[in-house]
């Protein structure tokens, strides 16, 4: 679990695999229901099929993406902050 929330990254944790699930069943079942048809037939509706899941997958992964950034962000700040009170406590002041 990359999310330190604990319910937020068991929702986004859950929804991929939703998403993960959507993108195999958008897979197996034109696969399965257009293979008669021919090979470029099938490649495009398996695609189609599996288009939904994937952006879906996108777009959760890019949820995380960005708590991560703001996670380290936050840390970098805190470290700025503790960085500019030992200057401050250094430079005599005038």
């Amino acid at each position: 679990m990359r999310i330190k929330e604990k319910p937020l990254g068991f929702i986004i944790n859950f929804f991929l695999g939703i998403a993960w699930a959507s993108v195999l069943i958008g897979v197996v079942v034109p696969f399965f229901s257009s293979f008669h048809l021919g090979f470029f037939d099938t490649l495009i509706s398996v695609v189609i099929g599996a288009l939904p899941g994937l952006i879906a997958i996108l777009l959760l992964e890019h949820i995380i993406t960005i708590k991560e950034k703001h996670y380290e962000l936050k840390k970098q700040t805190w470290l700025l902050e503790q960085i500019l009170e030992k200057l401050d406590k250094q430079t005599p002041k005038e």
